[in-house]
Order: structure tokens, then C-alpha cells, then sequence
């Protein structure tokens, strides 16, 4: 059974590291498509602003490790979170390889979900909806923590894109009525020198706020799998050397190590760059000059740090790519690529119900071999 619980603890890090490079293109496109910085240098800024960003806080973590699976209808094994974690690992490859900037966020969520499902033999109160306390709805569950800010993040984040946009043109053109000193900083030349090192403090407030947001998404698996592990006596009579797993306090709680290790594999996954996605989002969508790089970057880590404070797993990918998309909207709307945003949206809405299916299906096929 330790056996079990270490591969899966490995899995959740291979999720992680996975999550890291496939995210990578969230933190770094519009830096690197506007020419700011290189490849290179926007990936060392991400991974380190990714780092910093995943201590900050674990409410997300907190959300996934308690607030969506009811352990009072369903048994939590080392299994269910095995097929979760694979259900959203296939999908993250598989739009990563076709380049699309789909949700890691959602894809494990999806996974967590169906794989929750199989083990209850389909009962669907498996599932945590929401919280009721008396008549009032709580702030917990799916509805609440991931379904209503997927469809609210990407309008937050494309409204906000719109708003700063045509803020900071405004800014502009009225230093460009006063004339003097001011007139001549409103040039063309002078405002994109000014944002192009602006835009290194919105890229790495992005990837503080990515590091935030995702990282915690993995803590919180792996604290719900040591949860289930625990409550199973998969965790007795452990040897020295592994003591460390057992969880510290209860399900409100994220043990230290748990958090130092997924935010150093985030950090590594996010060195190691995801290239394809980057193409995506900084060159296909829309042209971007640094000023709607900033705006851009300002949009989507505001609408993230916001979700994190609340406990939201919320799109880093949906965040970025709809400030991106409502950048380019003020800009001209005829500038945006619509067949590439189509190809994107139908990633966003096939990303639950794909790694959903592929971790039922996957725990199904344990039962029937009879390793569940």
C-alpha cells in the first residue's frame, strides 16, 4: 500500500511538472511576442515568479483536497486519485501537442470528478454541488468554486482587458493635449520604451499570480489522496523514513513538504518552456505591441489573484486568454483571429468532460482487472 500511495504521490508531481510547461505560454507569450524579453529570459522570470507565487496562500489547495468530493459518500483510494491525476495528464499532453491553451486546471478537476463518479458506482452525490446552512448557500463545491468562475473569468478577464486597454489610452491622449514634457512622453517611441519595462513587472505579477493558482491545485490532490490513504490504514505502521506523510493536521491543512515540493516542480516544469502554447498565445490571436502585453498580463494576474483569495481554481489559460483576446477586441476587433479563438473555446469546453471520461473509464478498467 505504500507502494501505491508513493506512485501516486509521484503522479501528482509528474502533473505538476506537466502543468508547469504546458502553463508556461500563461506567464511569458505576451512578453515574449512583444519582443520584451527573450524566450529564454521570459522563462527564467516565469519559473522563478512561479516559485515565489506558490507559497503565497493554499486556498486553492484547501478547495480541491476538500471542497469537491464528498469522502462521506465515497472512499478516496490511492486509485481514484491515480486515474484522476492520468485523465488530466493525457488531456494536458494532448492539447499541448496540438498546441492549444486548454485548462490544467479543469482537466484535473475533470479527472477528479469522474473518477470520483466510477468509485461511487455513478452516484452523483458523490460530488460536492454546493453547501447549504439553512437557506443560504455556502461558498463550496463545484458550483461555487469552479463552475460559475469558468464561465465568470473568461468575461472578467476579456472585460478587463477592454477596461485597462482603453484606460491607459486615455492616459495617453491627455498627455498628449498638455503639451511640453508630457506631449513628447505620449509619442509612440517613448510609450513603447516605457511599457517594454513596464511590461517586465506585469509578467512577472502573471506568473506570481500562476504560481499562486495552479500550484496549489496539486498540493491539494496530494493531501486529499494522503486524506483518503490515512483513513484506509494505508498510512499505518509506516516506516521511519516515511513518516512525513502523514498528514500534520486535518483536511483544512497542507503539510509544509507538500507545498515546498510542488512549487519547486512547477518552478522546473516552467523552465523547461511549452513552446507550442507560446506560439498560440502570443502570435496567433492577435498582434500585440507592449502596451497590450501590459494590459494584458494586468488583466488576467488581477482576475487570478482575485479567484485564489476566494478559493477558486480558476483558469490561469481562460484568465490570459480572454484578456488577450478583449486587448485586441479594443484595439480593433477586426484584428482578432476568430478561427483560433474558435479552436481554443472548443478546448475550454471539452476539457472537463475528456479527462472526466478518461479517469472513469480508466478506474473502471482497474475494477475489472481488480486492482480497485
Amino acid at each position: 500500500m505504500l507502494t501505491l500511495v508513493l506512485v501516486v504521490i509521484l503522479a501528482a508531481l509528474v502533473f505538476e511538472f506537466i502543468n508547469g510547461f504546458h502553463d508556461t505560454a500563461n506567464s511569458i507569450a505576451t512578453v515574449v511576442a512583444t519582443k520584451v524579453l527573450s524566450p529564454g529570459q521570459a522563462v527564467v522570470l516565469a519559473a522563478v515568479a512561479n516559485l515565489i507565487g506558490a507559497f503565497w496562500g493554499t486556498a486553492v489547495a484547501k478547495t480541491i483536497a476538500s471542497g469537491l468530493v464528498d469522502t462521506d459518500v465515497v472512499v478516496v483510494t490511492s486509485q481514484v486519485i491515480l486515474c484522476a491525476l492520468t485523465g488530466g495528464i493525457v488531456w494536458n499532453l494532448i492539447t499541448w501537442w496540438f498546441g492549444l491553451p486548454s485548462s490544467s486546471s479543469h482537466a484535473l478537476v475533470g479527472g477528479l470528478c469522474g473518477a470520483a463518479l466510477a468509485a461511487a458506482d455513478n452516484n452523483w452525490d458523490a460530488l460536492i454541488w454546493s453547501e447549504t446552512v439553512g437557506e443560504w448557500a455556502k461558498n463550496k463545491g463545484l458550483l461555487w468554486k469552479v463552475l460559475l468562475p469558468m464561465v465568470t473569468s473568461p468575461v472578467a478577464g476579456f472585460l478587463l482587458g477592454i477596461v485597462i486597454m482603453v484606460l491607459l489610452w486615455a492616459i495617453i491622449a491627455l498627455m498628449a493635449r498638455a503639451g511640453g514634457a508630457l506631449a513628447r512622453a505620449a509619442r509612440p517611441r517613448w510609450v513603447n520604451a516605457f511599457f517594454g519595462k513596464a511590461q517586465l513587472l506585469s509578467a512577472a505579477y502573471m506568473g506570481l499570480a500562476h504560481g499562486r493558482n495552479d500550484a496549489q491545485k496539486t498540493m491539494g490532490i496530494i493531501a486529499l489522496s494522503l486524506f483518503g490513504a490515512q483513513a484506509t490504514g494505508a498510512l499505518d505502521n509506516l516506516p521511519a523514513w516515511a513518516q512525513f506523510l502523514h498528514p500534520d493536521g486535518g483536511e483544512g491543512d497542507i503539510d509544509r513538504w507538500i507545498i515546498v515540493t510542488c512549487a519547486l516542480v512547477m518552478a522546473a516544469g516552467t523552465a523547461a518552456g511549452g513552446w507550442r502554447i507560446i506560439k498560440t498565445l502570443g502570435h496567433k490571436m492577435v498582434k500585440l505591441h507592449p502596451i497590450n502585453g501590459f494590459a494584458a498580463e494586468t488583466a488576467s494576474a488581477t482576475i487570478l489573484t482575485t479567484a485564489a483569495h476566494f478559493g477558486m481554481p480558476v483558469s490561469t489559460t481562460h484568465s490570459i486568454s480572454t484578456a488577450i483576446m478583449g486587448v485586441g477586441f479594443a484595439k480593433n476587433p477586426r484584428a482578432l483571429r476568430f478561427t483560433v479563438i474558435e479552436r481554443i473555446i472548443w478546448a475550454w469546453i471539452l476539457t472537463i468532460p475528456a479527462s472526466g471520461g478518461m479517469a472513469y473509464g480508466l478506474l473502471k478498467l482497474f475494477e475489472a482487472l481488480g486492482w480497485a
